[in-house]
């Protein structure tokens, strides 16, 4: 499995926008639904900081999620684009293979 993570830091006034954007059943999670080897997205809030935040979007592979992006790269940079006034930062912090055996791609993807 692999994953990759973001780190945001959200504009205030825009923090429930980008929970709804951003959350389980926003516009990123529902354009990565239209690829089967999506798995899953989580919304990792901080706690100490409200207005911090990062995303942790799992695929069976990182070729899986490459292939997504090659075909819905349209779509994805669009809601990239759309979403950038509700961010003061916003930043890659990796790819990840995902090494915990219980979370292989033939269990779960709830």
């Amino acid at each position: 499995m692999f994953c990759y993570v973001w780190s945001y830091v959200v504009r205030p006034e825009c923090l429930p926008a980008f929970r709804t954007a951003y959350g389980p059943d926003g516009d990123w999670v529902r354009l990565f639904r239209r690829d089967p080897e999506y798995i899953r997205t989580h919304l990792l809030g901080d706690r100490d900081h409200p207005t911090r935040f990062m995303t942790i979007d799992f695929w069976t592979s990182r070729e899986a999620c490459l292939s997504f992006r090659e075909r819905f790269g349209s779509e994805f940079e669009a809601l990239d684009k759309g979403f950038d006034q509700l961010t003061v930062q916003e930043s890659h912090l990796g790819d990840f293979d995902v090494l915990d055996e219980s979370n292989s791609p033939g269990r779960s993807r709830g």
